[in-house]
């Protein structure tokens, strides 16, 4: 696959050199850095190829050279943990039993990547709602990278996105999640 990427590359420099003035400016300047090739998935679970030196980026869908179909992953909330359990109130520092709790679930999910999703009810504004649920999602995150787990994505939803209503206390608590999105 990596040669589709080489390729489209050079098929992106020819167009170049049959625009007037381009040839000249792009012998003129000239690009350091690394490029750093890498996968990404989506969040329908399509893979694709990237690279990215810096200033500019290359990005192309994955797909299987026998079929030429795109190479998707299967896609499913693999856990949903309260975060009662996992948190003290208000906070985003993961509790003891919560930290082993989740290096032991990324450790056998056996999953090829993961997103985490976080949740909270509507007690706070949303602003701080939506930043508490995305430290929360860090830090679960965190813990999957800790233990040489591969984060997809990692987003805070705050209570945009409630499971349940927010008028019970009952409601409330099942608002206050943490979900774990497994890619296989």
């Amino acid at each position: 696959m990596l040669c589709r990427v080489v390729g489209g590359a050079a098929l992106f420099a020819s167009v170049l050199a049959l625009v007037p003035g381009t040839a000249m400016a792009q012998d003129r300047s000239g690009v350091t850095g690394r490029v750093q090739p890498g996968l990404w998935i989506d969040p329908d679970g399509c893979m694709h190829w990237v690279a990215d030196g810096g200033s500019e980026g290359y990005m192309e869908g994955r797909v299987n050279p026998q079929n030429g179909m795109p190479v998707c992953l299967d896609v499913n909330t693999c856990a949903v943990t309260n975060t009662d359990v996992l948190f003290q109130t208000d906070s985003a520092r993961l509790t003891h039993s919560g930290r082993a709790q989740l290096e032991q679930f990324f450790r056998s999910a056996g999953a090829f990547a993961y997103a985490v999703y976080g949740h909270t009810d509507s007690r706070a504004s949303d602003e701080y709602n939506m930043a508490l649920s995305q430290r929360r999602a860090a830090a679960v995150a965190d813990v999957a990278r800790s233990v040489g787990a591969r984060v997809a994505r990692e987003i805070g939803f705050g209570e945009r996105r409630p499971a349940a209503s927010n008028a019970t206390a009952a409601g409330m608590q099942q608002n206050r999640r943490v979900e774990i999105v497994c890619y296989r």
